[in-house]
């Protein structure tokens, strides 16, 4: 008891942000013990406590890397994600080598870890190591001048082999990362007319990729194909059989929720939904808990959002602020693609519904980037008692005394 009383006396940082992620992943365990059980009788015996239990490790692990990650003072970042930046090359390309074919299409998203058979989807860990290499670079060339070429290769080289190692398996996931690299250089203060030519960049390159595909099929099967139906069915609003069946699903579930939801558990369309425990869980969760459920857990979201801000804009150093905006923002961003895949209101993307989706390298990548923002603010809050304890005379006297 007394070792479990030292942890919790050892959380530092925000509270609000530990009541929040505390409260998604608790609140997380009553849909995905619901909606796994489609996936228990499809794929096993229909034990749907093997795929709670399941969960509940990743979660387990997920807060103890979150714990550890958030005691790391903050500035070691700048280091750790020059060191990581060639692994997480390195992996991306075994993954993408690897060809895993599923339904006749491009999957290559997941390696085996060696020794445990467990599955990790490497993009997670690029999207967060490479936020904090771009956080570093620019704080670096903060407030100096700058000319293009100069930034060209230790900004924008590592940026382009991590997306373009990506891209093939995985459309939504670059285009969120490329997106949220663009939003973060912008807030840096990097010159506009280069951003430009950069976003000009990137949009021939994709423009290239879809090309190079189209006049050679075989070598990415059916992945910008499918891409290009989901655009273009959802823009049309016309019918895509795979896609438009996960929708139509999606919806029947939200408009079966009304006010209060049918209740835990009491999910009908899980049972037809295909991902109904990580992509779409979103839609269970309405039909479960109602537009109060949905509305509940859009706020916590939100709530998370506006503690990184308060976070950035109190951090101390350029690398802070940058560093919390760059892991914390892609959080909250994911979430909301995921709710509005769910309505329809975005194309189907993947996209998880962080702490609360089942699959552990989703849970974990989610954890080490609130430890890091976690970190920012453990310093800021150490810092602010410091000063406080140094204004104090009366204090420093008894502690003498």
């Amino acid at each position: 008891m007394s070792n479990v009383k030292k942890i919790f006396q050892g959380l530092q940082g925000d509270k609000a942000i530990w009541a929040i992620v505390a409260l998604l992943a608790l609140f997380s365990f009553l849909p995905v013990y619901s909606a796994a059980s489609n996936l228990a009788y499809i794929r096993g015996d229909g034990n749907t406590l093997r795929f709670l239990i399941k969960h509940g490790m990743h979660l387990v692990l997920g807060f103890a890397m979150l714990y550890g990650v958030h005691k790391i003072p903050h500035h070691y970042f700048k280091g750790l994600s020059v060191i990581f930046m060639p692994l997480v090359i390195v992996l991306l390309i075994v993954t993408l080598a690897q060809g895993t074919v599923m339904a006749g299409a491009n999957a290559a998203r997941w390696i085996k870890i060696p020794f445990m058979g467990v599955g990790f989807q490497t993009s997670t860990l690029a999207a967060v190591v490479l936020m904090v290499y771009v956080a570093r670079y620019l704080s670096r060339i903060k407030d100096k001048p700058v000319t293009f070429k100069e930034t060209l290769v230790p900004l924008w080289l590592p940026v382009g082999v991590v997306l373009a190692l990506i891209l093939p398996a995985n459309f939504s996931t670059t285009a969120i990362m490329f997106l949220m690299v663009v939003t973060l250089v912008f807030l840096g203060g990097y010159p506009l007319k280069y951003l430009g030519i950069i976003i000009a960049t990137g949009i021939v390159a994709l423009l290239f990729f879809v090309l190079l595909a189209k006049a050679f099929p075989g070598i990415f099967p059916n992945r910008v194909d499918t891409w290009i139906s989901r655009v273009e069915n959802f823009a049309n609003n016309e019918v895509d059989a795979d896609a438009d069946y996960q929708i139509e699903k999606a919806k029947i579930a939200i408009a079966s929720g009304q006010i209060i939801g049918l209740g835990p558990g009491k999910s009908v369309q899980k049972n037809f939904l295909p991902q109904s425990s990580s992509d779409f869980i979103y839609a269970i969760i309405v039909e479960e808990f109602g537009l109060l459920g949905a509305l509940f857990l859009m706020l916590l979201y939100l709530l998370l959002l506006f503690r990184i801000t308060v976070i950035a804009h109190k951090a101390e150093t350029i690398f802070a602020k940058l560093l919390v905006i760059g892991v914390g923002m892609p959080i909250v961003f994911q979430a909301l693609i995921n709710m509005a895949v769910a309505v329809e209101l975005f194309p189907v993307t993947g996209q998880t519904l962080p702490l609360v989706s089942s699959g552990g390298t989703s849970i974990w990548m989610t954890c080490l980037a609130i430890g890091i923002v976690l970190s920012v603010s453990a310093k800021r809050e150490a810092q602010k008692a410091k000063t406080e304890k140094e204004l104090n005379p009366l204090d420093v006297l008894s502690e003498t005394l």
